[in-house]
């Protein structure tokens, strides 16, 4: 199916619950209600001539505190199709909640909780939604516009000054134009 035809089937059946397209995409995206995208995916999953059965990943984006918003988008892929789809959700920055998906694609597991890891985001019925890269007791999310990092982690040092590295190592010994 052509994307054209995916976002009329998907109108069709969920009406204002598609809020628009973002054709600057890739692949072209459709912007759903963040209220209806379990339903949405469960559709597109379990529809004969859709039958999206891969999520190729699904990542947060941080808007930032100006815009109060963050997105949550989902790369679906049907492998017997060979058809790809976007699709894009917005959440409020505050209150960054969306339900799971894990249980229409288990690979939604790892992808959720790298969301939340990273960004805060809260997906609702996940079954195990804990940090998946940081320690668990690891302070505020390092993917959002404003986070600081901590100074300190159980005693060593998190913060360092990205332009001074050490002398004894030969790769990052400064060296004048001459040298190189």
């Amino acid at each position: 199916m052509e994307f054209q035809e995916i976002k009329d089937l998907l109108t069709k059946q969920f009406g204002d619950a598609v809020l628009g397209e973002d054709l600057n995409a890739s692949p072209n995206a459709i912007l759903i209600d963040r209220k209806k995208i379990t339903d949405v995916c469960d559709f597109l999953f379990r529809r004969k001539e859709t039958y999206f059965d891969q999520l190729s990943c699904l990542t947060g984006i941080d808007n930032g505190p100006e815009a109060n918003s963050m997105e949550v988008v989902y790369n679906l892929y049907s492998i017997p199709r060979g058809h790809h789809l976007m699709l894009k959700v917005t959440i409020d920055r505050k209150k960054p909640v969306i339900d799971s998906v894990q249980h229409i694609w288990r690979t939604a597991d790892w992808h959720e909780r790298e969301a939340y890891d990273l960004l805060g985001i809260q997906f609702k019925n996940h079954p195990d939604l804990r940090r998946i890269l940081l320690p668990k007791d690891w302070e505020g999310y390092p993917l959002r516009k404003d986070y600081e990092e901590q100074e300190k982690y159980h005693g060593m040092n998190v913060k360092y000054d990205r332009d001074q590295y050490p002398d004894d190592i030969p790769q990052f010994k400064k060296q004048d134009a001459d040298s190189v």
